[in-house]
């Protein structure tokens, strides 16, 4: 935004060269996105896969095959019960009438429990080819993460090699014109110089970094962006307001000591612009 700023001011000595920067910037940007699409086409073709593949098989076992075989071992037990039950009349029956009426009845019973027992044991045997497919379902879900996560990087790689190709002159420090930082969410983890992203790209940081940096006593700096304060021990700015800023021994080296009237914290050096 700053650069856009500055492209359309009355400067012609500076126009084309911010347009360029803005442009290579934009085609770089382009770049991403075209990748980002090609890495979510990956993403949803591995989902189909998958539920094709590995989903659909398994909830076609789970909500048939296996249902069946969980009602038939159930009534297997039912049966199992009725057979002790008859054993059980049997051995209690003392009359003679009583007995041939037991012993008719757990012949049934005895007919019926192996009749079940068969049935239940052509189910289970069929399992082991279950078992068989399923161990092909899973390997095919495994090549298919396996496709997906290679087509990732390769698509990744030709993104640097393309970044790689950008002209770094365009989009380094130059001296007609002043770049204005990049705010990151975490500053203290931005290099002391320079913040150097992959494939030779560089935004470099404000030229008075070393002196923001390096001030002793305290000093007057205008704030680039908003800021948001993430803890008590820091002090949220807002763009373009002027603070009085001094460094404290011991205290990173990206971060100054902030000061707003009664207000005091922590400040990020990226997000200052030391005033003479």
């Amino acid at each position: 935004m700053k650069q856009t700023e500055v492209l359309l001011q009355p400067n012609p000595s500076k126009k084309l060269y911010l347009l360029c920067t803005l442009t290579f910037a934009g085609n770089a940007l382009i770049k991403c996105g075209e990748t980002q699409k090609r890495i979510g086409t990956a993403d949803r073709e591995l989902i189909q896969t998958s539920a094709l593949n590995f989903l659909t098989p398994l909830r076609n076992f789970i909500e048939g095959d296996y249902k069946t075989i969980a009602k038939e071992r159930k009534l297997l037990q039912n049966k199992r019960l009725d057979l002790d039950a008859a054993k059980t009349r049997l051995k209690k029956a003392k009359a003679a009438e009583t007995r041939n009426s037991s012993e008719q009845e757990l012949r049934i019973t005895q007919s019926e429990f192996d009749r079940q027992a068969e049935i239940t044991r052509l189910l289970l045997e069929g399992i082991s080819s279950t078992h068989a497919h399923h161990l092909r379902c899973l390997n095919d879900f495994v090549e298919a993460q396996m496709t997906y996560y290679a087509q990732c990087y390769q698509y990744m790689l030709d993104l640097q090699k393309q970044l790689g190709s950008f002209p770094s002159n365009y989009l380094s420090n130059n001296n007609q014109t002043s770049v204005a930082p990049v705010p990151s969410v975490l500053p203290n983890a931005i290099g002391s110089s320079t913040m150097a992203s992959t494939s030779g790209l560089v935004i470099t940081s404000p030229s008075n970094l070393s002196d923001l940096k390096e001030c002793s006593g305290s000093r007057k700096a205008r704030v680039l962006y908003d800021y948001d304060a993430a803890n008590s021990t820091e002090l949220s700015l807002l763009a373009d307001e002027v603070i009085t800023v001094f460094s404290v021994v011991g205290m990173d080296s990206d971060w100054l000591m902030g000061e707003r009237g009664n207000q005091k914290g922590k400040v990020p050096i990226t997000y200052l612009e030391l005033l003479n």
